[in-house]
């Protein structure tokens, strides 16, 4: 990352950081760190999807398989990649682990939003989208992380919707 990009990561950062200064923000952020952590929030949702479901059970589960393959796709990439997490912040909320590309959380939460939203759970996008901010906002994640994480999360939903459908034909 050359120091344009750097410098605009940080000033983006710094920005929706300072955010987190509204309690409700901070609040709000916190409380979408907690249920997303390690997909909880998503699995649940695809969980619940397939038991409301019935008609399309299947759909719903393999939609979830593809929420919990692009968590376990970005905590890979996170072990190689090992970049540390935001210094000039102060976070706002504890992590899991201490590094931070790609954020795990923006690639379930985009995973989801693709997947759920094909089955028509509208209201998963927007929420996904708070997710994705709200790392930023708890100041745990730089902006490329975030972008990245949920780019790797549509990537994962996108190469699986055929197969999340249950379609097997070209």
């Amino acid at each position: 990352m050359d120091d344009l990009d750097h410098d605009l990561d940080h000033r983006i950062l710094s920005a929706l950081h300072a955010r987190g200064a509204d309690p409700w923000v901070a609040s709000a952020a916190r409380g979408l760190s907690l249920t997303g952590e390690h997909g909880a929030l998503w699995l649940t949702t695809g969980l619940v999807g397939a038991a409301v479901d019935g008609a399309r059970r299947s759909a719903w589960l393999r939609g979830t398989a593809l929420v919990a393959g692009a968590h376990l796709a970005s905590m890979a990439v996170k072990r190689l990649v090992r970049r540390a997490r935001p210094a000039h912040v102060e976070p706002r909320v504890r992590t899991a682990g201490r590094h931070s590309f790609p954020s795990s959380h923006a690639a379930s939460a985009a995973a989801a939003a693709v997947a759920f939203g094909a089955l028509g759970a509208h209201p998963v996008p927007p929420l996904a989208t708070a997710m994705c901010l709200s790392r930023l906002v708890l100041g745990v994640h730089h902006p490329s992380d975030v972008a990245a994480g949920a780019a790797l999360g549509v990537l994962t939903a996108r190469a699986g919707t055929r197969w999340m459908r249950g379609s097997t034909d070209g």
